[in-house]
């Protein structure tokens, strides 16, 4: 009888271990993301919305003060981190790696931008922007693959619908916009077979620092403790006023939601502030299509092009 106790008891406790087991087994576990430019605007609400909703941020940023504010959010821990820089990508790699959470996503949010007549842009202008927006997400996914692979998980830059948009003085940040367009689908393509999704956020205009940056880098007083005019202090208030009657980027936040965690997560994401920036978005896209096609010897006709819409917007449906 002594014998029998002594098998059940050690039965139940190997039914107790076994269920507790089980049951942390189905415990979601808290996903890992890094955000890149978090320090302000759209890098910032994207690293207060992950942590809020349980996800543990590594929120990128370059400066003491705005590295301090996001190591005090909940669920957040701040890494210096310059995409310019490859000394502090590996850096955050090793950081990251060392932590023992992996690493689930990444989002690729820092951006400048640059605004003047092309042929009067200076050259140095022009690698300042490619070097952050398009070098920028490349060094990071370049970098950070290996751990995205072993998490089969996502990477998703924040573009622009200014990568479907160039007019009179925005060709510099269009430029870099559109490459990061076509470095999206040639990634997708290449990280596809080991598990890595891949998709590209093209915001219209959201509440933003960028603005008042590009304001501060054309007065030559970027990253200055230079004292500015009275003229300079007007225009970066009218640069600052106009930003705030811009909406806040939840909506984009929404986005780079969908792009991490749904089960059918899209190639691109549009997301415009309002109708007439959507129209003219999808107007610029469909434009191009139209120059394409006309007056070339293998033209399609009006009824095949419409046939071909009808067929890439069941392809978008299913």
């Amino acid at each position: 009888m002594k014998f029998i106790r002594i098998l059940t008891a050690v039965a139940s406790l190997l039914f107790v271990a076994m269920t507790h087991a089980s049951v942390a087994d189905e415990a979601p576990t808290q996903r890992a993301v890094l955000v890149s430019g978090a320090s302000s605007g759209i890098g910032r609400n994207i690293a207060e919305r992950l942590a809020a909703e349980g996800h543990y941020v590594y929120a990128g940023a370059r400066k003491d003060d705005d590295l301090a504010e996001l190591d005090a959010i909940d669920n957040v821990t701040a890494i210096r981190l310059d995409v310019t820089k490859q000394a502090d990508i590996d850096a955050a790699v090793d950081f990251i790696e060392r932590q023992g959470r992996g690493l689930y996503g990444l989002v690729n949010n820092a951006g400048v931008a640059v605004f003047s007549p092309m042929n009067e842009t200076p050259e140095q202008d022009i690698h300042f922007v490619m070097n952050v927006n398009v070098l920028g997400p490349y060094r990071m996914n370049k970098a950070f693959a290996p751990l995205l692979a072993q998490s089969r998980g996502r990477t998703t830059t924040i573009g622009s619908i200014s990568g479907f948009l160039s007019g009179p003085n925005s060709g510099t940040y269009s430029m870099s916009k559109f490459a990061v367009e076509a470095y999206t689908e040639a990634l997708a393509a290449e990280l596809a077979p080991l598990g890595i999704r891949v998709s590209v956020i093209e915001p219209g205009g959201y509440r933003s620092k960028i603005r008042e940056k590009v304001a501060l880098h054309g007065m030559g007083k970027l990253g200055s403790d230079a004292q500015l005019t009275e003229e300079e202090q007007r225009l970066l208030e009218s640069r600052i006023a106009a930003n705030e009657k811009l909406k806040e980027p939840d909506e984009v936040s929404d986005a780079v939601v969908q792009a991490l965690y749904s089960d059918k997560p899209k190639l691109r994401y549009m997301v415009a502030p309002n109708k007439r920036e959507a129209e003219i978005t999808i107007r610029a896209a469909l434009s191009r299509a139209v120059q394409l096609n006309a007056d070339q010897p293998y033209e399609y006709s009006r009824e095949e092009l419409v046939a071909v819409l009808d067929e890439l917007l069941g392809e978008a449906g299913d």
